[in-house]
C-alpha cells in the first residue's frame, strides 16, 4: 500500500485520477481493452471530475458499478446509478457499463447476474473509497472476508446509514435504506490495481484504522493491506491521525 498525501481534496482528486488513468492507458496498450470498477459517494467527487478529463480511449473501457441501495429507484437523488450516470457514464464514451439495479425486485438474482458478467472479466483498475466506519463498498463491519461471490446482499449498520444522511443524500435517517447490493471484498481485491481516494477529516479515524490496525473484518479497509498494488490518496485532514506520514 502506497500512501500519497495532498494538501487539499482537489489536489487529491487530480493525483488519484492521473494515476488511475495512467494504469488504464497501460492496460489498453498491453491488452487493447480495459475493465474498471467505479465507486460513488462524496469522497469520489473530485477524483471523478478529474478522471473524465483524462486522455483515455474510453471506447475500449468497460465499467462495473460497486454498490447500490436495495429498493431505491434510479431517479432518487441518492441513487448511485444516478450519481454515476451524471458524473461519469454520460461524460465519457465507454464500451459498456454494468450498473447494480437495486430495485430489480430480486436482489439475489441481481447479484447472480452481475457476478456471472464480472467473473468473465479481469479488472485492471478499481476506483474505491473507505467509509467512516471503515467499510469497503457497502461491506460494513464485520465484513465477510470469506465469500467468493462477486456481489452479495448486505445489511447497512447505523454508522454507515448516518454517514449517508450526513452527506446530504437523504432528508431523514428513516429514509436511508437498510440493505444494499455490494461488490464483495474478495472481488475488489482481485483487481490488478486499486486507487483508493479518502478525503476529509471525518474519515481520519477510518484511515488510521485502515493503515495501522491489524487486518480484521471489524475494519474492512484493512483488507487493502493484502493487496500489493494499492495507492491510498489522502488529504491532510484525512491523514491527520496517522503516526507516520508516508
Amino acid at each position: 500500500m502506497e500512501i500519497i498525501i495532498s494538501k487539499t481534496k482537489e489536489e487529491l482528486g487530480k493525483r488519484a485520477a492521473a494515476k488511475g488513468a495512467a494504469l488504464i492507458r497501460k492496460a489498453l496498450a498491453e491488452q487493447g481493452e480495459a475493465n474498471i470498477i467505479v465507486a460513488t459517494g462524496a469522497s469520489q467527487f473530485e477524483m471523478l471530475e478529474a478522471l473524465v478529463k483524462e486522455e483515455v480511449d474510453w471506447s475500449k473501457v468497460t465499467g462495473f458499478h460497486l454498490d447500490e441501495y436495495i429498493g431505491l429507484p434510479a431517479t432518487h437523488p441518492a441513487s448511485f446509478r444516478k450519481y454515476l450516470r451524471e458524473r461519469f457514464v454520460e461524460k465519457v464514451p465507454l464500451k459498456a457499463f454494468y450498473y447494480v439495479t437495486g430495485d430489480a425486485g430480486d436482489p439475489q438474482a441481481e447479484c447472480a447476474r452481475l457476478g456471472a458478467i464480472i467473473k468473465e472479466k479481469s479488472i485492471d483498475v478499481a476506483f474505491i473509497g473507505v467509509g467512516e466506519n471503515g467499510h469497503l463498498a457497502f461491506n460494513d463491519p464485520p465484513a465477510d472476508f470469506e465469500t467468493q461471490d462477486p456481489y452479495l446482499v448486505v445489511t447497512l449498520d447505523e454508522q454507515c446509514r448516518k454517514q449517508q444522511l450526513g452527506e446530504g443524500w437523504f432528508a431523514s435517517f428513516e429514509e436511508v435504506p437498510g440493505q444494499a447490493i455490494s461488490m464483495s471484498v474478495n472481488q475488489i481485491l482481485q483487481s490488478k490495481a486499486i486507487i483508493c481516494s479518502i478525503p476529509d477529516q471525518r474519515k481520519a479515524e477510518a484511515v488510521k484504522g485502515t493503515v495501522e490496525s491489524e487486518i480484521t473484518p471489524m475494519i474492512p479497509g484493512t483488507a487493502l493491506q493484502k493487496h500489493n498494488a494499492t495507492w491510498l490518496y489522502l488529504d491532510e485532514a484525512s491523514a491527520s491521525l496517522l503516526k507516520r506520514k508516508r
